[in-house]
């Protein structure tokens, strides 16, 4: 009897210590700073089947929209590459001398901002940079403990334009223009033939090293598809028959849109086979629409492979992921290509973010904007905010999807400010001393599409002098 009382002692003894070191290691996990894989995906609209469109196939962001949260109404504040990153970067918004083009460097146009990565390298993190995250590889070096790496650097010196075609189609530039090859390409290669496929090993390769590693990390992914040229291994282009593929059903310029509205798509001009001025062939259209598929479908393969990696090795189980594009893209709404325009087709990206232990497969409709994510991202990790941060956190959208959300959200291109609320989009442009020289204005409950600008009309005066008024307010701020 002694001897079972003494064995029943031992066991409790031992089960205590059990349950002790498993409340430790959770104690452990739950205090460990959460990972960020920050995934930015140039030129990318939100044409996805979890937008609620049937056109492109992309199973991985699909999924994981259906794992996280997916943000219906997401704008980007400056419809270009540079400027837009460099906006989502620092959490500033755009103004009449900041963030203006795709040239744009944000330590020339902000230098005493620190940037989202530099602030978690700040706080402990090892921050990674593959592919392009900012604009310029260079920008704010002190973001990165690595250096910035992307594919071109494998090429050597003089790498150019022509080292994202194949080259037959680098061969058409044969007056030495500079004018470059197709505006698209169907080649039988694999995945990591193209940048992205480069990018997307790179990331499994060295999310393989951080396993098991204490201290967090912060990687950022900049995919770059489908920015131009619509480059994609052939099994991507054969996922969409071509008699499939259509043109956009509202080709046509809004009703009384000023000129300033319009631009000559100058990005698609430089290619071969795409006039110098005018509309693009019908038959160019579709295949201008094909490559941009094919393209989405290709990087939604390389992110996919990425995730799975991520889940492969157990890091998702503390790791958030976020996914942005850094803003719209027209193929040929309005009679416009490329971005470059405050059309809402332009402005509005997708935006996903996954959080470990928050049920996903929530959708936000709430207005939100980029800079919005920087302040986000720091509320999720548990670090405090930089004061100069201009967005809000979108976290109480994450505790509650139907939560109302911000009342308005700004953007600008060039001279022109516009300010999105739930219902209307207004624009207006300045010239360089500030003075209103065009307006527009689209219901986006009774015209989605904007068709039709009503600024001009006499019942919508209130409502135009009162945005009028905030985008003043706005252009002032610091």
């Amino acid at each position: 009897m002694k001897t079972i009382y003494s064995t029943l002692l031992t066991l409790a003894f031992l089960l205590g210590l059990i349950s002790c070191q498993n409340q430790a290691d959770e104690a452990n996990t739950a205090a460990k700073p959460p990972n960020i894989l920050f995934i930015a995906v140039d030129d990318l609209r939100p044409e996805l089947n979890c937008y609620g469109q049937q056109q492109i196939i992309s199973p991985n962001l699909d999924q994981l929209a259906a794992e996280g949260f997916l943000f219906e109404r997401a704008y980007c504040n400056v419809p270009v590459c540079g400027a837009s990153r460099a906006s989502l970067l620092t959490g500033l918004r755009p103004k009449p001398d900041r963030f203006l083009n795709y040239n744009t460097y944000a330590d020339k146009d902000a230098p005493d901002a620190i940037s989202l990565p530099q602030h978690f390298r700040e706080n402990g993190y090892r921050t990674f940079s593959y592919g392009k995250v900012f604009h310029h590889r260079d920008d704010k070096a002190d973001s990165w403990t690595d250096a910035p790496w992307h594919p071109a650097l494998d090429l050597g010196p003089g790498a150019s334009w022509r080292d994202y075609q194949l080259p037959q189609n680098v061969a058409l530039d044969k007056d030495g223009d500079d004018k470059r090859g197709p505006a698209y390409e169907r080649a039988a290669v694999p995945d990591s033939a193209y940048f992205d496929g480069k990018i997307a090993l790179r990331a499994t390769r060295t999310l393989q090293t951080l396993a098991g590693q204490d201290q967090p990390f912060f990687m950022a992914l900049g995919f770059m598809k489908p920015h131009l040229p619509f480059n994609a291994p052939a099994k991507y282009w054969d996922l969409y028959p071509e008699a499939s593929i259509s043109t956009t059903t509202v080709p046509d310029q809004p009703e009384a849109a000023p000129g300033q509205a319009y631009h000559n798509f100058g990005e698609l001009r430089h290619y071969a086979g795409i006039p110098d001025e005018g509309p693009v062939a019908d038959s160019t259209a579709r295949k201008l629409v094909h490559g941009y598929y094919a393209s989405v479908s290709y990087t939604d393969a390389m992110i996919g492979m990425v995730l799975d990696e991520l889940k492969r090795l157990k890091l998702d189980e503390n790791t958030i992921v976020v996914l942005w594009g850094d803003h719209g893209w027209s193929l040929g709404e309005h009679g416009l290509w490329c971005k470059h325009s405050t059309f809402n087709v332009a402005m509005q990206a997708p935006l996903f973010i996954k959080v470990p232990g928050r049920s996903g497969g929530k959708r936000i409709g709430a207005l939100t904007e980029f800079v919005d994510i920087y302040p986000s991202l720091c509320d999720l990790s548990g670090l405090p905010r930089p004061g100069h941060l201009q967005g809000d956190s979108f976290v109480p959208l994450l505790d509650d999807p139907t939560a109302p959300g911000k009342e308005a959200l700004y953007c600008r291109w060039i001279r022109a400010d516009a300010v999105k609320t739930d219902q209307y989009l207004y624009t207006e442009w300045f010239d360089k001393d500030g003075k209103s020289i065009g307006r527009m204005l689209y219901d986006h409950l009774a015209d989605p599409q904007e068709t039709v600008n009503i600024a001009e009309k006499a019942e919508h005066a209130d409502l135009v002098a009162d945005l009028s008024a905030r985008l003043r307010a706005q252009r002032s701020r610091p």
